[in-house]
């Protein structure tokens, strides 16, 4: 009888694993599914409400906007900043809006350390500027040496955030999915070892003959960091591209389109303000800036990506989509 005894007995014990089993999956399933329905409930709050930091962004926009222009002697030094801040703001919330996160939403810590980051890339374009001469500021002589370049800095913190966060705008409409799956770019050892050497050599025929090759200023770098991205392991966008994926490149660009239209904008009533020395480009001027230059703000804005992975690879990826 000893030998039937311990088989009920382990059949009964295998029936209880197998029950004890089917609770703890259910129960498994049960905490998954809550937790998919705190997040898709997390997103719709997300995308259901104007953030506090937006309405922020709204009123300095709607106070310096107005006074920056109206106001009397070298006001745009102390408004710049305030004002494109509040832009900063504004695309960022709507980002969240739409998309249900954000630079901001993301790492408030990386978003604080983009306007870290953008000044000292911007100081870069302007020692190229020392040699091109391309854009000149007006009223510079108000403020002693220090003061201007500390002003500038201020003001030159706001390039990059303000690119990212239009591109994120960009970024997050409906139709850049179509762009997923466009034609492929190949991206051999050969082609970078090609761009490479192409941007280096737009790079010393700009600084030798400015007056001739000063385009080559938008383009040469992003020409040279992204096989440096590549080859030092660090992210690129040609990466995308070889996989059919134009969704970084073409946000990247209309977001630094959009952006320039806002500066030139806000730029033409400012003091002090910049202007440009552009050989055989001045002409058909769309506020201080002729309208064929507005072509060099898409070559820039991949500059400013290349440079951002190749000084902090690990900062902010574009992620915002519907």
């Amino acid at each position: 009888m000893r030998s039937p005894d311990k088989a009920i007995l382990a059949w009964e014990y295998f029936n209880r694993r197998c029950f004890a089993h089917k609770i703890e999956t259910s129960i498994n399933i049960y905490h998954k599914v809550q937790k998919t329905r705190v997040v898709q409930k997390e997103m719709v709050h997300h995308k259901s409400f104007w953030p506090a930091r937006g309405w922020l962004g709204v009123a300095l926009v709607s106070v310096c906007w107005p006074l920056n222009w109206m106001l009397p002697g070298a006001r745009t030094a102390y408004l710049f900043f305030p004002l494109w801040l509040g832009y900063v703001l504004v695309v960022d919330a709507l980002v969240q809006r739409r998309a249900g996160n954000s630079l901001w939403s993301r790492s408030r810590k990386n978003f604080v350390l983009l306007f870290v980051l953008s000044a000292p890339v911007w100081w870069l374009f302007e020692l190229i500027n020392l040699r091109t001469g391309n854009w000149e500021y007006l009223g510079r002589d108000l403020f002693s040496s220090f003061q201007f370049n500390l002003l500038c800095t201020i003001s030159f913190s706001i390039v990059i955030p303000a690119v990212f966060e239009t591109t994120e705008m960009v970024h997050s409409s409906s139709w850049m999915k179509r762009l997923a799956s466009g034609p492929r770019v190949p991206a051999t050892r050969r082609v970078f070892v090609a761009l490479f050497v192409t941007g280096l050599g737009m790079l010393i025929l700009m600084l030798v003959w400015p007056e001739v090759f000063y385009p080559f200023t938008w383009i040469s770098l992003v020409l040279i960091f992204e096989p440096i991205n590549r080859w030092s392991g660090r992210p690129y966008f040609l990466k995308d591209l070889r996989e059919g994926d134009w969704r970084t490149v073409i946000s990247l660009s209309l977001g630094a389109l959009v952006c320039g239209l806002f500066w030139e904008t806000w730029n033409y009533f400012s003091f002090p303000k910049w202007i440009y020395h552009i050989p055989g480009l001045a002409f058909l001027h769309i506020f201080e800036m002729p309208l064929l230059g507005y072509g060099g703000y898409i070559p820039f804005a991949l500059e400013l990506y290349a440079l951002k992975n190749f000084l902090w690879p690990n900062g902010p990826r574009l992620e915002s989509r519907r």
